[in-house]
């Protein structure tokens, strides 16, 4: 994948760990770069590249306050991710549903 093309692929951006859970931070609220930071064990450089990742895609905004940047999670690019991913619903819920059945089978074989 060219480097123009992760810019903008969601799916790209998220398949990173650090930035799902740079996301799952930003759920409570808006932060620093320099509090998100604080939640991982690699530099403020680093988290910075991942925001950057994250704000090309659109999925976290940025306003200044003072000195400050403050970012907030946009979830609106998720959509297509959710979209996506509701297409193998039926999929799962049938192997869900056979897990169920097998299970209940086997609790029936160990109670005779």
């Amino acid at each position: 994948m060219s480097r123009a093309q992760s810019n903008t692929d969601v799916f790209y951006a998220i398949a990173d760990p650090t930035r799902r859970s740079i996301l799952e931070i930003l759920r409570r609220g808006e932060l620093p770069v320099s509090e998100l930071a604080a939640h991982f064990e690699v530099t403020l450089s680093a988290i910075s590249q991942h925001m950057r990742v994250l704000r090309d895609v659109e999925l976290v905004t940025v306003r200044s306050l003072g000195r400050e940047r403050l970012y907030q999670l946009n979830p609106l690019p998720l959509r297509p991710v959710s979209a996506w991913l509701q297409a193998y619903e039926p999929f799962w819920a049938g192997k869900l549903h056979a897990l169920g059945d097998f299970l209940e089978a086997e609790d029936e074989t160990k109670s005779d």
